[in-house]
Protein backbone atom coordinates (compact mmCIF):
# COMPACT_ATOMS: atom_id res chain seq x y z
CA UNK A 1 0.00 0.00 0.00
CA UNK A 2 1.33 3.64 -0.69
CA UNK A 3 2.35 5.78 1.83
CA UNK A 4 0.77 8.89 2.04
CA UNK A 5 2.59 11.85 3.37
CA UNK A 6 0.99 14.79 5.82
CA UNK A 7 -0.23 17.77 4.11
CA UNK A 8 3.45 19.63 3.46
CA UNK A 9 2.10 22.94 5.09
CA UNK A 10 2.40 21.05 8.65
CA UNK A 11 5.72 21.13 8.52
CA UNK A 12 7.40 21.89 11.27
CA UNK A 13 9.28 25.80 11.25
CA UNK A 14 12.30 23.19 11.33
CA UNK A 15 11.09 21.52 8.49
CA UNK A 16 10.40 18.46 9.72
CA UNK A 17 6.74 16.07 8.36
CA UNK A 18 6.60 12.78 9.15
CA UNK A 19 8.37 10.32 11.56
CA UNK A 20 8.40 6.49 10.65
CA UNK A 21 7.97 4.74 7.18
CA UNK A 22 10.66 2.79 5.24
CA UNK A 23 12.90 3.95 2.16
CA UNK A 24 11.66 1.72 -0.03
CA UNK A 25 12.23 2.45 -3.88
CA UNK A 26 8.47 3.52 -3.84
CA UNK A 27 8.32 5.99 -0.71
CA UNK A 28 11.50 7.59 -2.07
CA UNK A 29 9.92 8.25 -5.38
CA UNK A 30 6.15 9.78 -3.11
CA UNK A 31 8.45 11.51 -1.43
CA UNK A 32 10.71 13.42 -3.70
CA UNK A 33 7.46 14.05 -5.87
CA UNK A 34 6.37 15.98 -3.47
CA UNK A 35 9.11 18.11 -2.12
CA UNK A 36 9.70 16.17 1.08
CA UNK A 37 13.24 13.92 1.71
CA UNK A 38 14.64 11.56 4.26
CA UNK A 39 17.29 13.04 6.90
CA UNK A 40 17.95 10.65 9.29
CA UNK A 41 18.86 12.33 13.13
CA UNK A 42 20.56 9.15 14.10
CA UNK A 43 20.90 5.56 13.97
CA UNK A 44 19.04 5.10 16.68
CA UNK A 45 15.92 7.06 15.86
CA UNK A 46 13.39 6.03 13.83
CA UNK A 47 13.41 7.47 10.61
CA UNK A 48 12.38 11.37 9.66
CA UNK A 49 11.15 13.24 6.70
CA UNK A 50 11.73 17.06 6.21
CA UNK A 51 10.27 19.22 3.76
CA UNK A 52 11.78 22.85 4.70
CA UNK A 53 10.29 26.48 3.56
CA UNK A 54 12.62 27.88 2.41
CA UNK A 55 14.81 25.81 0.15
CA UNK A 56 17.65 25.73 -1.03
CA UNK A 57 18.55 25.55 -5.06
CA UNK A 58 21.07 26.53 -7.66
CA UNK A 59 20.02 27.70 -10.44
CA UNK A 60 22.50 27.35 -13.15
CA UNK A 61 21.54 31.11 -14.79
CA UNK A 62 22.93 32.46 -11.43
CA UNK A 63 25.85 29.71 -11.08
CA UNK A 64 29.30 31.56 -10.23
CA UNK A 65 32.84 30.44 -10.87
CA UNK A 66 35.81 32.14 -8.49
CA UNK A 67 38.16 33.18 -10.41
CA UNK A 68 40.38 30.52 -8.26
CA UNK A 69 38.03 27.98 -9.34
CA UNK A 70 38.41 28.94 -12.80
CA UNK A 71 42.27 28.51 -12.73
CA UNK A 72 42.09 24.99 -11.53
CA UNK A 73 39.90 24.15 -14.11
CA UNK A 74 42.57 25.30 -16.77
CA UNK A 75 44.84 22.73 -15.08
CA UNK A 76 43.41 19.85 -12.98
CA UNK A 77 45.00 16.39 -12.54
CA UNK A 78 40.97 15.14 -12.41
CA UNK A 79 38.77 12.24 -14.63
CA UNK A 80 35.31 12.24 -14.23
CA UNK A 81 33.19 9.28 -14.63
CA UNK A 82 29.19 9.24 -14.52
CA UNK A 83 26.93 6.05 -12.60
CA UNK A 84 29.84 3.78 -12.48
CA UNK A 85 30.18 3.89 -8.74
CA UNK A 86 27.06 4.44 -7.13
CA UNK A 87 27.55 2.33 -3.76
CA UNK A 88 31.49 3.37 -2.84
CA UNK A 89 30.31 7.07 -3.49
CA UNK A 90 27.48 6.98 -1.39
CA UNK A 91 29.19 4.98 1.62
CA UNK A 92 32.46 7.31 1.45
CA UNK A 93 30.26 10.27 1.69
CA UNK A 94 28.67 8.38 4.51
CA UNK A 95 32.42 7.89 5.90
CA UNK A 96 34.61 10.58 4.83
CA UNK A 97 34.88 12.72 8.38
CA UNK A 98 33.57 16.68 7.38
CA UNK A 99 34.38 19.43 10.36
CA UNK A 100 31.87 20.08 12.70
CA UNK A 101 29.96 16.74 12.29
CA UNK A 102 30.35 14.03 14.38
CA UNK A 103 27.76 11.72 13.20
CA UNK A 104 26.68 11.30 9.62
CA UNK A 105 22.80 10.95 8.77
CA UNK A 106 23.61 8.78 5.52
CA UNK A 107 23.00 5.31 7.55
CA UNK A 108 22.83 1.88 6.28
CA UNK A 109 19.19 1.88 5.80
CA UNK A 110 19.63 5.33 3.70
CA UNK A 111 22.33 3.28 1.43
CA UNK A 112 20.33 0.58 0.74
CA UNK A 113 17.44 2.71 -0.11
CA UNK A 114 19.37 5.04 -2.33
CA UNK A 115 21.22 2.04 -4.13
CA UNK A 116 18.13 0.32 -4.79
CA UNK A 117 16.75 3.70 -6.38
CA UNK A 118 19.62 4.20 -8.36
CA UNK A 119 19.22 0.24 -9.90
CA UNK A 120 15.51 1.43 -11.20
CA UNK A 121 17.42 4.39 -12.27
CA UNK A 122 15.94 7.21 -10.49
CA UNK A 123 19.47 8.21 -8.76
CA UNK A 124 22.76 8.76 -10.11
CA UNK A 125 26.24 9.34 -9.13
CA UNK A 126 28.91 11.45 -10.48
CA UNK A 127 32.84 9.91 -9.53
CA UNK A 128 35.98 12.12 -9.52
CA UNK A 129 39.08 10.07 -9.91
CA UNK A 130 43.00 10.98 -9.30
CA UNK A 131 44.64 8.14 -11.57
CA UNK A 132 42.42 5.15 -10.69
CA UNK A 133 41.80 6.57 -7.29
CA UNK A 134 38.21 7.50 -6.43
CA UNK A 135 39.03 11.31 -4.70
CA UNK A 136 35.25 12.59 -4.63
CA UNK A 137 31.90 12.50 -5.90
CA UNK A 138 28.52 13.05 -5.13
CA UNK A 139 25.02 11.23 -5.47
CA UNK A 140 21.53 12.42 -5.74
CA UNK A 141 17.81 11.81 -7.27
CA UNK A 142 16.99 12.50 -10.74
CA UNK A 143 12.95 12.14 -11.74
CA UNK A 144 12.25 13.53 -15.37
CA UNK A 145 13.81 16.84 -15.30
CA UNK A 146 14.01 16.77 -11.43
CA UNK A 147 17.42 16.55 -9.96
CA UNK A 148 18.76 16.78 -6.66
CA UNK A 149 22.06 16.86 -5.05
CA UNK A 150 21.96 14.49 -1.85
CA UNK A 151 25.62 14.62 -0.74
CA UNK A 152 29.50 15.33 -1.86
CA UNK A 153 32.95 13.96 -0.26
CA UNK A 154 36.06 14.60 -1.55
CA UNK A 155 39.72 13.35 -0.35
CA UNK A 156 41.30 15.79 -2.71
CA UNK A 157 40.93 19.57 -2.90
CA UNK A 158 38.31 20.51 -5.16
CA UNK A 159 37.50 17.18 -5.95
CA UNK A 160 33.99 17.68 -4.59
CA UNK A 161 33.25 20.44 -6.53
CA UNK A 162 34.85 19.57 -9.10
CA UNK A 163 32.12 16.92 -9.33
CA UNK A 164 29.52 19.18 -8.68
CA UNK A 165 30.75 21.46 -11.40
CA UNK A 166 30.80 18.84 -13.65
CA UNK A 167 27.08 17.85 -13.10
CA UNK A 168 26.18 21.15 -13.59
CA UNK A 169 27.94 20.87 -17.42
CA UNK A 170 26.25 17.83 -17.66
CA UNK A 171 22.23 18.70 -17.03
CA UNK A 172 22.86 22.00 -19.08
CA UNK A 173 23.89 20.11 -21.97
CA UNK A 174 20.04 18.14 -21.24
CA UNK A 175 18.21 21.75 -21.06
CA UNK A 176 17.87 20.68 -17.41
CA UNK A 177 18.41 24.56 -15.84
CA UNK A 178 18.37 24.20 -12.02
CA UNK A 179 19.24 21.78 -8.96
CA UNK A 180 17.61 21.00 -5.40
CA UNK A 181 20.04 21.39 -3.03
CA UNK A 182 17.56 21.61 -0.07
CA UNK A 183 19.83 23.35 1.84
CA UNK A 184 22.24 25.89 1.05
CA UNK A 185 26.17 25.24 2.26
CA UNK A 186 28.38 27.75 1.96
CA UNK A 187 30.07 25.29 -1.37
CA UNK A 188 26.54 25.82 -2.45
CA UNK A 189 26.48 29.82 -1.80
CA UNK A 190 29.49 29.95 -3.56
CA UNK A 191 28.48 28.11 -6.76
CA UNK A 192 25.30 30.67 -6.62
CA UNK A 193 22.98 29.04 -4.34
CA UNK A 194 19.89 30.52 -3.29
CA UNK A 195 16.74 30.01 -1.05
CA UNK A 196 13.12 30.22 -2.44
CA UNK A 197 9.62 29.34 -1.01
CA UNK A 198 8.46 26.07 -0.52
CA UNK A 199 5.95 27.50 -2.76
CA UNK A 200 7.75 28.29 -5.58
CA UNK A 201 10.28 25.44 -5.39
CA UNK A 202 6.65 23.11 -5.74
CA UNK A 203 5.65 24.91 -8.62
CA UNK A 204 9.30 24.38 -10.38
CA UNK A 205 9.28 20.45 -8.95
CA UNK A 206 5.98 20.10 -10.54
CA UNK A 207 7.46 20.99 -13.99
CA UNK A 208 9.99 18.66 -13.91
CA UNK A 209 9.08 15.95 -12.85
CA UNK A 210 6.11 16.27 -15.07
CA UNK A 211 8.82 15.80 -17.68
CA UNK A 212 9.58 12.76 -19.91
CA UNK A 213 12.84 13.46 -20.37
CA UNK A 214 14.99 10.08 -20.32
CA UNK A 215 16.80 9.48 -17.28
CA UNK A 216 18.96 6.64 -18.36
CA UNK A 217 20.17 8.76 -21.01
CA UNK A 218 20.93 11.92 -19.13
CA UNK A 219 24.75 11.10 -18.56
CA UNK A 220 25.70 10.19 -21.93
Amino acid sequence: MPIIFPPIESASPEGLLAIGGDLSTQTLLTAYSQGIFPWPISNDSPLTWFCPDPRGILEFKDLHISKSFKRFLNNHPFTVKFNTQFEAVITKCAKTPRQHEKDTWITNEIIEGYHNLFQSGYAYSVEVFLNDELVGGLYGVIIGNYVSGESMFHTQTNASKFALYSLIQQLKKKNILWLDTQMVTSTIKNFGGKEISRNEFIKKLNIATNSHHDRKNIFL
